[in-house]
């Protein structure tokens, strides 16, 4: 009588054409993950986030996207390992990654889009720098068109249009024939109780320029990062910027960081208002939004937040057999409860 390897055997070479290794498990890639210091999410993603992939957070503002990764930041600091933080807008607060336990001497914070607080003192107030790359003059190329003397005629225009609009697009000042439209703005003027200062200025200047420079500097940095190597965590926070921004950025970008965290194992986390990173992100968590504690009717005593899986590619694989009902649906959504310092110590 045959033993049972030998008709496994028998079985597996006649469906070989068919299912290969039909009676053999299918073995588990084991990936390593860190925890996020937050119990209920932990037990969802049975250990942590992924190590060496990257990490979509993904929901609207106010939602617990910045607090679940300080929270991941304060384990990996607290393991005497390095972090870097790419901020497309500036919009980092440190003060709360202190307090909530991440170690700043060990994070790496890349602000993008900053100028110089001393140049900024040095431009009058009201005026727009017009940039340096209307004003140089394209390198000559000789034997081509006038034996040297220049580019082609149709080519001294270019650019000009933008330059032209971007020069008009800041020009807020009324004209000086329109003594209506001047006394109208002196009565506004008058009504505005909270004066506008300098920063406040630059932050709209800032505001006003679409963020394409910007997203290109932390889309170069965080790659730079990923090849250096060193970093256990780079953070790249695209939260603030619109979906329609983040969608624009090229998914052979995001190709490339997926094999570069993989290569140096590092966890690259993607903060962003909707998912662009598609089949290049090895986790997606979908923040939900946060709701106030009803625990006093007058004092705000902390927010709950929720956060579902939508996206695991690192998943078990299913059995072959499909069975003919349609299986329940999985609960892959977490919540934990944030309270704040005064409520602690009641």
């Amino acid at each position: 009588m045959p033993t049972a390897a030998t008709l496994r055997a028998k079985i597996e070479a006649s469906l070989a054409h068919r299912i290969p290794s039909a009676l053999t498990p299918v073995q588990r890639i084991i990936r390593p993950v860190v925890a996020t210091g937050i119990q209920t999410l932990d037990q969802v993603l049975e250990g942590g986030l992924p190590v060496g992939a990257i990490t979509e957070i993904v929901g609207p503002e106010c939602s617990g996207r910045t607090a679940l990764v300080f929270s991941f930041l304060a384990g990996i600091t607290r393991a005497a390992k390095v972090c870097a933080w790419v901020d497309v807008s500036n919009a980092l607060h440190p003060e709360s990654a202190a307090a909530t336990g991440v170690d700043l001497e060990r994070m790496l914070w890349v602000r993008c889009g900053v100028t110089s607080q001393k140049n900024i003192q040095q431009i009058p107030k009201g005026t727009f720098v017009l940039p340096g790359k209307y004003l140089v003059a394209s390198p000559i190329i000789k034997g081509l068109h006038g034996g040297g003397f220049g580019p082609h005629p149709r080519g001294e225009g270019k650019g000009l249009p933008d330059a032209l609009h971007n020069f008009f697009r800041y020009e807020t000042k009324p004209s000086e024939h329109a003594e209506s439209q001047s006394k109208h703005l002196a009565e506004k003027s008058t009504l505005v109780s909270h004066p506008v200062t300098d920063s406040s200025r630059q932050v709209a200047r800032v505001n006003m320029v679409k963020p394409w420079s910007r997203i290109e500097q932390a889309l170069r940095v965080t790659d730079l990062l990923l090849q250096a190597g060193g970093f256990s965590t780079i953070v790249l926070d695209m939260a603030s910027l619109a979906a329609e921004f983040s969608l624009r950025v090229p998914l052979a970008t995001w190709f490339r960081y997926r094999a570069a965290a993989e290569h140096s194992q590092t966890s690259l986390l993607l903060l962003t208002q909707r998912a662009c990173a598609k089949s290049s992100a090895g986790l997606v968590l979908q923040m939900q939004t946060a709701h106030a504690l009803q625990k006093e009717s007058t004092v705000f005593t902390g927010v709950q937040h929720g956060v579902e899986v939508t996206r695991e590619r690192f998943q078990p694989a299913p059995a072959k057999v499909v069975p003919m009902r349609k299986p329940p649906q999985s609960d892959r959504v977490a919540h934990w409860q944030s309270e704040t310092v005064w409520a602690a110590q009641r």
